[in-house]
């Protein structure tokens, strides 16, 4: 294979399997670094931010996806040095001296020498070709670990971006109670100035108010905070002033859509499909190379040679000023005792095979388990986000019939304040149980190997 057809071939099979989490990314998510790795300052934060931008952005600004991009060149790099054994090595070499008449033994006072040499391994034992496949293999691993980051990266997205939706959800319900606790003092103070009720209700409205203040200054710092996480998960670096200060409008809502998972299907789906299973895959079969690529020095290796010479004759100046020919032939080594040290890197090669195929065992487990907790989380979060709507319908109709009765007089007003209270915790619990069950779906799909919902779109 060519390097050209190398090349396109590696773009494919990269290309394959970045599609299974790509998105299609729009002319405004371009990468906001130059080519030295700098931001570029003419990149501005955009007037709206949606989760599908979001997703997008960061497959092509996220620290770690670009990391790993990086990994697999330096392994592509790998793969070039070591298959640079198996194809013909030609190397040039020449000399040039000049010295007093003096001491001239051949009757010149300078000498000089050119010569072109090739040598082609012919057999080494397997080693070259075990070693070239041991890389690939390596290589291979590297983008199945770019596929995991891109798959946790895009998770975290994700997740930040619901988490600044929630606390934007929190802040309207705090506003919301300060509002409600606002015309409530104010209806106290204007029954007080009638005379219906005593100073002691006007100072527990206000009371009850000032409770509510600590509540709304928290939820907009969260607010604050959350978008700072999702600025790090995206990758974004201010580049300029005006991003300093400058956020975009977030656009999406928290919906609840009943998930449901198979575990037996799951764990089968889990096996096939998470990319971290089959990159300690193919770190197993490039163990296994590397064993052959060890046991190979056991054997003599033979290489062809050919080269041609051009020479100043060391002679008298009688037989002729250059010389030049060819020469041709086999040359074969073979460490017959080499003090066990082979016997010793055979033996740590198979330790790193079984240390591969442990690792791999140990990871099973691992995503068997995650896969378990995260169906489970995902079956709590349904129950939840199930019961938190009925909640709130329940306790705004609560609070209407206790202002109701506080107004024919046949409440007080602890029972306005009381449900009041009962109202806010399920507002603030109805969001968060959208969000956590918006988080656990996707977290379910992580653990399956599957790319983001978007992406499968």
């Amino acid at each position: 294979m060519n390097f050209s057809a190398m090349k396109l071939h590696r773009i494919a099979a990269t290309g394959l399997l970045l599609g299974l989490a790509a998105l299609p990314l729009s002319a405004q998510t371009a990468e906001i670094f130059r080519p030295d790795g700098q931001p570029d300052p003419s990149f501005d934060v955009p007037e709206g931010l949606t989760l599908k931008y979001a997703l997008a952005f960061a497959l092509d600004n996220n620290f770690a996806i670009r990391q790993a991009k990086e990994r697999i060149r330096q392994q592509e790099g790998v793969v070039l040095e070591v298959k640079s054994s198996q194809i013909p090595n030609v190397s040039a070499s020449g000399g040039y001296s000049r010295n007093a008449d003096e001491i001239s033994t051949n009757g010149y006072d300078y000498t000089w020498s050119f010569g072109i040499t090739a040598r082609q391994v012919l057999y080494s034992g397997g080693g070259v070709s075990a070693s070239v496949r041991g890389q690939e293999a390596a290589r291979e691993a590297a983008i199945l670990a770019l596929q995991a980051v891109i798959n946790d990266a895009l998770l975290d997205v994700r997740t930040k971006f619901y988490t600044v939706i929630v606390n934007r959800e929190r802040i309207k319900v705090q506003e919301q109670n300060v509002q409600l606790l606002e015309r409530q003092l104010q209806d106290v103070k204007n029954r007080y100035e009638a005379g219906t009720v005593s100073n002691f209700e006007v100072l527990r409205a206000e009371v009850a108010l000032a409770n509510a203040q600590p509540a709304l200054i928290r939820a907009r710092n969260e607010f604050r905070n959350a978008i700072e996480d999702l600025r790090q998960a995206l990758g974004f670096v201010t580049a300029t002033e005006p991003n300093v200060t400058k956020l975009p409008e977030f656009i999406g809502q928290l919906e609840f859509k009943p998930a449901e998972f198979d575990l037996r299907s799951s764990l089968a789906t889990a096996r096939e499909k998470r990319p971290d299973l089959l990159r300690l895959g193919k770190l197993e079969t490039a163990a296994a190379e590397g064993v052959t690529a060890r046991r190979a020095n056991y054997y003599p290796d033979v290489s062809l040679f050919g080269s041609y010479d051009w020479r100043k004759a060391p002679v008298s100046s009688t037989s002729g000023s250059t010389r030049d020919g060819w020469t041709v032939g086999l040359q074969s080594t073979w460490d017959i005792f080499d003090g066990r040290a082979t016997a010793g890197r055979v033996a740590q090669a198979r330790s790193l095979l079984e240390q591969a195929r442990l690792a791999l065992g140990d990871a099973q487990l691992a995503v068997d388990v995650e896969v378990r907790r995260t169906i489970s989380s995902l079956q709590e979060a349904n129950e939840l986000a199930a019961a938190s709507e009925k909640v709130v319908a329940q306790a705004e109709e609560s609070l209407r019939l206790a202002n109701a009765r506080f107004g024919a007089g046949s409440a007080t007003q602890l029972d306005v304040l009381t449900a009041q209270t009962e109202l806010t915790t399920p507002r603030l619990n109805q969001p968060q149980a959208y969000y956590s069950h918006t988080i656990a779906v996707a977290r379910v799909r992580k653990a399956l190997g599957l790319p983001d919902e978007l992406a499968a779109q």
